[in-house]
């Protein structure tokens, strides 16, 4: 397979991203870099999008800026698992052909996302685990760091203080953490759509556990007849409802981005009692941004949240909820 995300119709579109840097209860402290970090993912992704780039370049640029930022849990930033190690995750969805690209437990790559581009573009594969997609990153001269580039104070510390796997499942949502997974969906000039979502897992959970995130469905989900999706959250929660598909099914029967992630999360909570929250962009230009936490980090140029919207390409808007929103020119 190429590298390019092949257009689905003649009619070029205002192109639209939106990211998001984890569902989650996030101290004051962190509110302003958070926001600032999905802010600036945005405009990277953005840049691909208004250059002409196509949406899958679009999503991994916007992801790779915040695996890049220590703010969040994705690349560097991860937290560590029970013997203090990072194992990340990540994955590419693109619209256009429903081909998936995805990473497990992936150690020392830079850039995980990157990682799980190569496996969609380079492999007749949908995912691979932690030494094939090393083993293919560096055939490949992926950027790699030393274990400890990935490990911030912050992080070393939460996973010294939180030991037990069960103490930190029951915090998780209640405690001031500030640290989820991040992603970015898109579409672009010529109507396709990707997702793309990457994480560091939980602080203590066992070596080898496979999050949501890699998982086509749970944690993204790219179909250009309904959606694209990236959901953040609790994992397993996640994997039960099959989130990501769930909201990309409610479009396909008719409801708006809006609607969809909202009933989704709804029933996530009502069926297995988990937290977490969803970006979503359709083949219209409509997203989705909602969230039952407390925060959820995002950013969007471009879009509309309603039919009766005037899609801006030249304002980024962001916050940390529904209530606070900032907007700025670009």
């Amino acid at each position: 397979m190429n590298g390019t995300a092949n257009g689905t119709n003649g009619t070029n579109r205002l192109p639209v991203i939106v990211v998001h840097g984890g569902a989650c209860n996030i101290p004051q402290h962190k509110l302003k870099p958070a926001e600032e970090g999905v802010k600036q993912a945005a405009i990277v992704g953005h840049k691909v999008l208004a250059a002409g780039g196509n949406c899958v370049d679009a999503v991994t640029a916007a992801v790779a800026c915040l695996e890049d930022n220590p703010w969040f849990d994705a690349g560097r930033g991860s937290d560590l698992n029970a013997n203090g190690e990072v194992e990340m995750h990540a994955m590419v969805m693109r619209g256009d052909t429903c081909d998936i690209g995805g990473v497990v437990s992936l150690k020392l790559i830079k850039n995980p996302i990157e990682a799980a581009k190569l496996v969609l573009y380079e492999s007749h594969h949908c995912l691979l685990d932690g030494p094939a997609s090393l083993k293919m990153a560096r055939e490949h001269n992926l950027a790699e760091e030393s274990p400890e580039y990935f490990i911030t104070e912050e992080c070393r510390e939460n996973w010294k203080n939180k030991s037990d796997y069960k103490n930190v499942i029951k915090d998780f949502f209640s405690s001031e953490d500030g640290h989820d997974t991040v992603g970015a969906v898109a579409l672009d000039v010529h109507g396709n759509l990707a997702c793309a979502t990457s994480t560091g897992g939980i602080a203590s959970q066992l070596p080898g556990r496979v999050s949501d995130s890699p998982l086509s469905g749970s944690g993204g989900f790219a179909d250009n007849e309904s959606a694209a999706v990236s959901t953040t959250g609790h994992g397993e929660s996640i994997m039960k409802v099959n989130l990501a598909r769930l909201i990309a099914m409610h479009v396909e029967h008719g409801l708006s981005p809006t609607a969809a992630t909202t009933k989704a999360l709804n029933h996530m909570r009502r069926r297995v009692t988990g937290n977490g929250g969803a970006i979503s962009v359709d083949a219209r230009g409509r997203i989705g941004v909602q969230h039952s936490t407390n925060h959820m980090t995002w950013a969007r140029i471009g879009g509309m949240r309603n039919d009766d919207e005037t899609p801006s390409n030249n304002v980024v808007e962001y916050g940390s909820n529904q209530t606070n929103v900032r907007q700025e020119k670009i």
